[in-house]
């Protein structure tokens, strides 16, 4: 099992290095970076409340009850990732790993699971069932917003990939929780 378990950390590491590393081409690594540190913040608290609590009151009819499951997935989904940070306290990758690129302001928080991860897909989650008819629409806008953020966060050397992976499982749960109870509500 020891073996598996370094196995399983040597290609967390191995991933989030690759994931990590900047283009040698500097118009394509200003315009990445600038996309990566923007997008991260899409996935924090203040922009998936706040647009699940507009969408809540300013939407009509599935559309708001979207709003609503949203904004419910995001903070239902945050009990967990409280938990998890608590009991586990995994070190930050730059912790780790002092060669890595990292953002002007890591957090100090343990790094498992991602909260931004988490938050983009328990918030994308009741936006892509609203309307299963426009499922073909949404669903490429919305993985490249979820991808988008979990990516950053370890271009900006803040978490494993293991921490985004589990992020995004939990999210979605979250989100397509929230939207399946929604109905006996």
């Amino acid at each position: 099992m020891e073996t598996m378990v370094g196995w399983l950390r040597s290609r967390d590491n191995d991933m989030l290095v690759w994931m990590n590393r900047r283009p040698v081409n500097r118009g394509i690594q200003r315009l990445l970076g600038w996309w990566l540190h923007t997008i991260t913040h899409t996935g924090g608290a203040s922009f998936t409340l706040a647009t699940a609590l507009c969408g809540l009151l300013l939407l009509k009819g599935s559309w708001s009850a979207a709003g609503a499951q949203a904004l419910f997935a995001v903070i239902v989904s945050h009990i967990p990732v409280a938990i998890v940070k608590r009991k586990i306290k995994r070190l930050r990758p730059y912790q780790r790993l002092p060669h890595l690129n990292i953002c002007k302001k890591p957090l100090l928080d343990p790094s498992f699971p991602s909260g931004h991860t988490t938050a983009i897909f328990a918030w994308l989650m009741p936006w892509l069932l609203v309307d299963t008819t426009l499922l073909i629409v949404l669903l490429p806008a919305a993985l490249l917003l979820g991808l988008s953020v979990a990516w950053s966060r370890m271009y900006l050397g803040l978490h494993y990939p293991s921490d985004v992976a589990a992020g995004a499982v939990l999210g979605s749960l979250a989100g397509a929780l929230s939207s399946s109870l929604w109905s006996f509500i």
